[in-house]
């Protein structure tokens, strides 16, 4: 049981490392235009000397935004959580933290797909058609790293609950 919820808390730790990073910088595409590059993330945008930020409200990036920061959230709480259930923490008895750990992987898990999936299509659908020397980048590339890690913290921490359930509470 332990060693699936070290190794959910291990998933859950670097993929939420990963999901801030992503989420923070600006290197999620990266395009040449009047043959300098230009490189933009989910807050601002940079050309070759500065950086600004996004003045314009579009709906994609802003959803984008708010499915990374609920899915950081999500994560950052799952750890909170997975953490009591590894050293057997005795408060909050009223409810099983491995398992409610497991829960808030798999929400942050949807929720990064869901920004991910929102960013991808739009953009390819957007630059795809405008721009013919355009690439995502490294932030963009840690985001889909990050779907499988906290993915796989669900999976561990619901392999330890079920490891840890007790047998003789089914009634027939």
């Amino acid at each position: 049981m332990y060693s699936f919820m070290g190794g959910g808390l291990f998933c859950a730790g670097v993929g939420n490392i990963l999901l801030v990073i992503s989420t923070a910088t600006d290197y999620w595409i990266q395009y040449r235009q009047s043959s300098s590059y230009m490189h933009q993330g989910l807050w601002r945008y940079c050309v070759p000397g500065k950086c600004m930020t996004y003045t314009d409200s579009i709906a994609y990036w802003d959803a984008t935004r708010a499915f990374m920061i609920l899915a950081v959230l999500a994560c950052f709480f799952g750890i909170i959580i997975g953490v009591m259930a590894f050293i057997n923490y005795s408060s909050f008895n009223g409810f099983d933290k491995t398992f409610a750990a497991g829960i808030l992987y798999f929400i942050s898990c949807f929720f990064v797909l869901l920004a991910m999936a929102v960013y991808t299509g739009m953009t390819v659908n957007y630059y795809g058609k405008r721009y013919g020397n355009w690439r995502f980048s490294w932030s963009y590339i840690m985001g889909w790293v990050s779907v499988v890690l906290t993915f796989f913290s669900g999976i561990f921490y619901m392999c330890a609950y079920r490891m840890y359930e007790p047998r003789g509470s089914m009634s027939r």
